[in-house]
């Protein structure tokens, strides 16, 4: 009798799944509401249990469908049904998408304008939780050489070395450098440390003929350009 009812049960969530995935198929996630979109990507991790009740606690836990998608993997799996498969696949979501965005954007390898440098380097901070900064090594037509991720924290924090992206520079020989980092509270305004430190590390690059061409502070989807407003 119990089997019955665990096929009959299963046979309900089947209808239910293949109603969503047809939804989604033809309307994309037009409608959807945050649950019902981590309900469906649990379909593929969880198998044979109804992943509805797993997505609102989820969402209760975190906060938001980013805060689930930006938790810890270990936090992740002490949500009742949530296996490591399940917690490995909402952990992917992000940092796929991150590297869509840079597979779309077009490049053909020259950064000779702000729009340009934007659109390089905006996608680089999808989905980041902490302050990063990337370092952009050009030659003398912008050409890009490397474009490196040198730290993980504050812009202006005692971790950053001048000594080391002078360094940076010189190993690939780069006369241009562009340096960019991220503000996590979604405000791209450069604050006065910001400033200071660009200024340090202008005239440290500037001691070695390496050019500091600007450096863009980013905030979600928007940036601010330091040389374009007239800082550098």
């Amino acid at each position: 009798m119990s089997d019955e009812k665990g096929v009959k049960a299963m046979g309900i969530h089947d209808g239910h799944r293949g109603r969503m995935k047809h939804r989604f198929l033809t309307d994309g996630l037009d409608g959807f509401h945050d649950h019902e979109i981590l309900e469906l990507l649990l379909f593929y991790a969880i198998p044979r249990r109804d992943t509805n009740p797993i997505a609102h606690e989820l969402l209760t836990r975190f906060g938001s469908l980013s805060g689930v998608l930006d938790a810890a993997a270990e936090e992740l799996c002490r949500v009742d049904g949530v296996s490591e498969n399940a917690a490995v696949l909402l952990k992917l979501i992000p940092h796929a998408a991150k590297r869509y965005s840079l597979s779309r954007s077009s490049f053909n390898g020259l950064l000779d304008s702000t729009e340009k440098v934007g659109d390089y380097l905006v996608p680089r901070f999808f989905g980041e939780r902490d302050e990063v900064v990337y370092m952009v090594c050009m030659d003398s037509k912008f050409k890009v050489l490397n474009t490196k991720l040198i730290f993980r924290g504050n812009v202006n924090s005692a971790s950053i070395s001048i000594r080391k992206i002078v360094e940076t520079a010189l190993t690939y020989n780069a006369t241009r450098v562009i340096l960019s980092h991220n503000h996590t509270s979604g405000i791209a305004v450069p604050s006065r440390e910001d400033i200071d430190t660009t200024f340090k590390l202008k005239n440290a690059l500037a001691a070695v003929d390496v050019q500091l061409v600007d450096h863009i502070v980013v905030a979600d989807d928007d940036y601010v350009s330091m040389a374009d407003s007239g800082i550098l």
